[in-house]
């Protein structure tokens, strides 16, 4: 298969056209939105288990910080000098060929669908315990959601935009509250057991296996500062606003997630923290009282609102490039008048909606996908070494600081993440080999259909 060269100005859409109207705000509040999640509520306790010692809980995170931050520097490089919206699947249909975008791109989107299916049903929980009258209906609440952001979408990306900075901000302000009240009320906090069980720190073998285990959940964690590259051509001035966005947000990210384990540090002793399913919610408790799981409740819930939002803009990019491209259904690169995909949007939804009603026959699938991240994200890494050497003068608005270091320390850690991945879970590995195989057969039979 031979790499995509594009030397054609961008074929048009069938109706409509994407719209330019998105600047450093948006890119900064989606990647904002998007990744800070569930997963920084829950990491912690995990990570404090896996490495019961201050020191190396924190650096685990600032090194976790670093690995995305690389990985930005990267992907900003191919964001501006191939500015399309469709995320890493554009990348890789460039510079590797349409069968690698083909598989990047349908596993994206399916990841992409995916977590808004989960999100959305943890929400439904979440309101549970907001409002009782609610309890046991997360099904019914989550196909609510998904299908309000859905409308609001539909009306345009200006609404989009606008929707995903307000959530974002009011997430990002919760979180600094819960910082600093863990920072003014932690110090004066009385814990359940003055003197927390001290764990022994893992030698040998057993200190790598911990230290590996702990880093794929913070990965994990940061998965989504790459959001920014999903919406290429419709950012205003692409080659200053997008490095500006993603470099800006991760470092907010960053500084978020540090200054929060911190806090969990000052609030509870390591020993209680490790192993907690739920270490915010413990902090809020400690400080709260019994208050604090109604606080951590409408916290998650108002970051996640943040996230579906921003996932809910991104799925239909996804699958509107792949159409644009002809390796999908034609129909799914029409846009309304608003700057919506709206086939795609409908697409994406109904995906969404039957992952949600069937969620217990999607969940094998799902953990089998969430090996695809990885994948996608050394897939990008690469790109920008196979691009550099083919095509060295094309323009690079912003290439990639410490190029080939950082992006080769990116693709090094990807690799490292996705071998521990692959040892920790062989069954969905196996799975999700399998999912690859067999997806050369059906892109075939996609291009055969396109002619």
């Amino acid at each position: 298969m031979q790499p995509v060269v594009e030397t054609q100005p961008l074929a048009a859409p069938r109706r409509g056209h994407l719209l330019q109207v998105l600047g450093v705000v948006f890119g900064m509040a989606v990647t904002v939105g998007i990744t800070i999640g569930m997963g920084i509520l829950r990491t912690p306790g995990e990570v404090a288990a896996h490495l019961p010692n201050a020191w190396l809980f924190a650096g685990v995170w600032l090194l976790g910080g670093v690995y995305a931050l690389f990985g930005t520097f990267s992907v900003a490089e191919l964001g501006t000098m191939l500015p399309r919206s469709g995320g890493f699947y554009v990348f890789a249909r460039h510079a590797l060929g349409e069968y690698a975008g083909f598989v990047v791109g349908w596993s994206d989107w399916l990841s992409t669908c995916g977590t808004l299916a989960a999100v959305s049903l943890v929400i439904g929980e979440y309101t549970g315990a907001l409002i009782p009258a609610l309890e046991g209906r997360a099904v019914r609440v989550a196909l609510c959601v998904v299908l309000a952001f859905a409308v609001l979408q539909w009306s345009g990306v200006r609404w989009g935009s606008r929707a995903q900075a307000l959530t974002s901000f009011i997430k990002t302000l919760a979180f600094v509250s819960l910082i600093a009240a863990c920072f003014i009320f932690g110090g004066r906090a009385t814990t359940v057991a003055s003197e927390a069980v001290v764990r022994q720190i893992p030698a040998g073998l057993a200190f790598w296996t911990a230290l590996v285990l702990s880093l794929q959940g913070v990965i994990y964690t940061y998965d989504g500062w790459y959001s920014t590259v999903y919406f290429g051509e419709e950012v205003r001035d692409p080659a200053r606003s997008v490095p500006r966005a993603m470099i800006g947000s991760i470092l907010l990210v960053i500084a978020i997630y540090l200054l929060l384990n911190l806090a969990l540090l000052y609030v509870l002793p390591l020993g209680e923290l490790a192993g907690d399913k739920l270490a915010v919610g413990r902090a809020a408790q400690e400080i709260f009282g019994a208050r604090g799981k109604l606080i951590i409740s409408a916290l998650a819930t108002v970051s996640m609102l943040a996230s579906i939002n921003g996932n809910t803009l991104a799925a239909p990019r996804v699958l509107f490039a792949m159409s644009r491209d002809k390796l999908f259904w034609r129909q799914a690169s029409e846009v309304n008048k608003g700057g919506t995909p709206n086939v795609a949007l409908f697409l994406s939804t109904l995906m969404v909606v039957l992952m949600i009603v069937f969620s217990g026959t999607f969940e094998r699938l799902l953990a089998a996908l969430a090996f695809f991240f990885v994948i996608n994200y050394s897939v990008s890494f690469l790109s920008v070494f196979v691009l550099r050497r083919r095509e060295p003068e094309r323009p690079r608005p912003y290439r990639a600081w410490g190029y080939p270091y950082t992006t080769g320390l990116a693709l090094a850690g990807s690799l490292a993440f996705l071998a521990g991945a692959i040892a920790s879970d062989t069954a969905n590995s196996i799975l999700a080999l399998i999912l690859l195989a067999a997806s050369y057969p059906a892109f075939l039979l996609l291009k055969l259909g396109s002619k």
